[in-house]
């Protein structure tokens, strides 16, 4: 009798550099069931333990024959252009990191039969009547937006399988760079203050839960399209105040703004968020609390 548990998931993680990368790396590379395979623009990875390759994602043939030479069951894209502000100037640069990238592993993936899990944004909705479930009619406002909503498109029209998982304000635990919550963390400890939006609302997506929904996507073959995010609907300014509770921190420090006041390039959805019911019920995707995130984020990063 056919005894699946023999067989291994080859797996390619693209950004595995970046946050999300980084996490996602942690937790397949001690895997037994996994051959994986890692990699990021930079010449060498902020990590141990995981073969790795630097590529540029937008060299068409470069990343192809990556692609074949290792002949992954599931290739998971972390990669972005991420600069919402920069996005609307730079906008060649954006367009070929987010859309003809996503084109090339799309037809490489389509080739071979591998599944490609791809990341989209919570800004490629308009932020007036969030937060999204996954029918909700897409209508970005910037540029950034746009390249995410295509990339999306780029997928459905390959021909590939695929699944996009739609999140929002990530934050968490990465060794290269700081994320949101440290940088609070950081400022008010300082004694800095710091200007947080009051009028942005979303529910803040731990990497961690992503990257569980990431695995949930492998482990049951899913396909199409998931919200995920956080258990916590709330403004930046609210999410904020408990950063600056959970750590003991000065709270005055914190002053109330809205957007208009920030005078940034690009338009930003407002109400926004995801609704996560879908991921909840058909992949068992469990977010932890904001709380119960910090203090995991306290116990590993010794914050």
């Amino acid at each position: 009798m056919f005894n699946s548990d023999i067989v291994k998931n080859r797996i390619l993680i693209i950004g595995a550099n970046g946050m999300l990368g980084q996490r996602t790396v942690d937790f397949y590379k001690n895997k037994n069931q996994v051959e994986l395979l890692t990699l990021s623009i930079e010449d060498l990875p902020v990590f141990k333990g995981a073969d790795y390759i630097s590529c540029d994602i937008t060299d068409r043939d470069k990343i192809k024959k990556t692609v074949y030479d290792f002949c992954p069951d599931f290739i998971f894209n972390a990669a972005a252009y991420t600069n919402v502000d920069k996005s609307e100037t730079d906008r060649e640069t954006a367009w070929k990191t987010n859309v003809k990238a996503v084109e090339y592993l799309a037809e490489a993936s389509r080739v071979i039969d591998a599944h490609m899990i791809h990341i989209s944004s919570d800004y490629i909705f308009d932020g007036k009547a969030g937060p999204y479930n996954e029918k909700a009619v897409p209508n970005p406002l910037g540029y950034y937006g746009r390249t995410k909503l295509a990339s999306e498109n780029a997928l459905k029209i390959s021909g590939a399988i695929y699944t996009v998982l739609r999140t929002n304000v990530l934050y968490g635990i990465a060794d290269s760079r700081p994320d949101f919550v440290r940088w609070v963390v950081q400022s008010l400890r300082e004694g800095k203050e710091i200007r947080i939006v009051t009028d942005q609302i979303n529910n803040p997506t731990f990497i961690d839960d992503l990257v569980q929904a990431v695995s949930k996507v492998i482990e049951f073959r899913k396909t199409g399209i998931y919200h995920v995010g956080g258990k916590e609907y709330l403004s930046r300014y609210e999410f904020t105040i408990m950063i600056a509770d959970f750590f003991k921190l000065d709270k005055s420090l914190i002053k109330p703004i809205i957007t208009k006041q920030l005078n940034q390039p690009a338009r930003r959805p407002l109400r926004s968020g995801l609704v996560t019911l879908k991921a909840e019920t058909q992949l068992g995707y469990k977010p932890c609390s904001i709380k119960e995130a910090l203090a995991k984020m306290k116990r590993e990063l010794n914050l």
